[in-house]
């Protein structure tokens, strides 16, 4: 028994020594380290009393006894984010990716993506794309399903006078993610290049990836009124109101297009039933993460903060 006993110590000596060596992370139970609990106790009164240096230096303090403290890493992200300083946000975000749980990993490298995002952004409104590309790159790379990086990266390659470059970015992006306003902007751009063809085959391509969104459904309808080709609106917009009879969208367009046919009495028909729905041009859009409905789509959610969560 007792040569066991010198076994098992001598095996749990060994791996703890293999821990250290590889780094692996310490556990973050409540009392491994008191002083580390002090630590993150005043970090967040300093945090709540808003004053930034202070709270910083506490959390970092923290790190230095437990460098694999989580919650101490996200507190400092999140305390960065408050302040506006997304710079400091970006190497304790690097850590929580390379350190946390392998099923938080996608919410993590989503921060990151969030997080260049900003700092894209302030490089753009202060007249500097060229800046302002690498942090959206970035951005992308973390997440390639973060519409907003998508969308402001082929933004600031404009911005730069780089306009094909930019169609590049947003038709590899469709090709992923065929979310309105990334078609949006490709739509704006085959417009003013006078192709039409494209324009229709961009949302019958990206009906294909996505058959029952009714949102691209509405349109490619649209795109066939405004380039006055009535009949193939009238058949899809028709097609679409016998999947979705209350959508208001359907109504208004078909009303539109009775009254350029001269059929008043059927366009005024249809403009009574898209008014009792209200709205009838909005493509209203919903929050993933709470639900709440905005008018249009935005890079982040108003009711609760989130980015990239509005879907129509």
């Amino acid at each position: 028994m007792p040569s066991l006993i010198r076994t098992l110590r001598a095996v749990s000596s060994a791996a703890g020594i293999v821990n250290r060596l590889l780094g692996a992370p310490r556990a973050e139970t409540s009392g491994a380290d008191s002083r580390v609990a002090a630590l993150m106790a005043m970090a967040a009164d300093a945090r709540g009393a808003g004053r930034y240096a202070d709270a910083r230096s506490l959390y970092e303090q923290a790190l230095q006894r437990n460098r694999y403290h989580l919650s101490a890493l996200r507190a400092l992200r999140d305390l960065a984010v408050e302040s506006g300083r997304w710079e400091d946000a970006i190497e304790p975000q690097q850590r929580l990716i390379a350190l946390g749980p392998a099923g938080e990993r996608a919410r993590e490298t989503e921060w990151l993506a969030v997080i260049h995002y900003e700092l894209g952004r302030a490089r753009m409104a202060a007249g500097a794309p060229r800046d302002a590309l690498v942090h959206f790159r970035n951005a992308v790379r973390a997440d390639r399903r973060f519409v907003p990086a998508t969308i402001a990266l082929g933004d600031a390659h404009e911005a730069a006078g780089e306009r094909r470059e930019a169609l590049r970015v947003w038709e590899r992006a469709a090709e992923v993610t065929p979310a309105l306003p990334i078609l949006a902007r490709l739509e704006r751009a085959y417009r003013e290049e006078g192709r039409p063809t494209r324009m229709i085959a961009l949302y019958r391509l990206a009906l294909e990836r996505a058959p029952d969104d009714l949102a691209l459904a509405v349109a490619l309808g649209r795109v066939y009124f405004e380039l006055e080709m009535l009949d193939e609106a009238a058949d899809h917009f028709e097609k679409i109101e016998v999947r979705a009879p209350e959508l208001p969208a359907v109504h208004a367009f078909l009303g539109a297009i009775f009254e350029r046919r001269g059929q008043g009495r059927e366009a005024f028909e249809e403009y009574r039933r898209g008014l009792q729905l209200a709205h009838a041009f909005a493509v209203p859009q919903r929050c993933t993460e709470c639900g709440a409905v905005a008018p249009m789509w935005r890079d982040r959610c108003g009711a609760c903060g989130r980015w990239n969560t509005l879907r129509p």
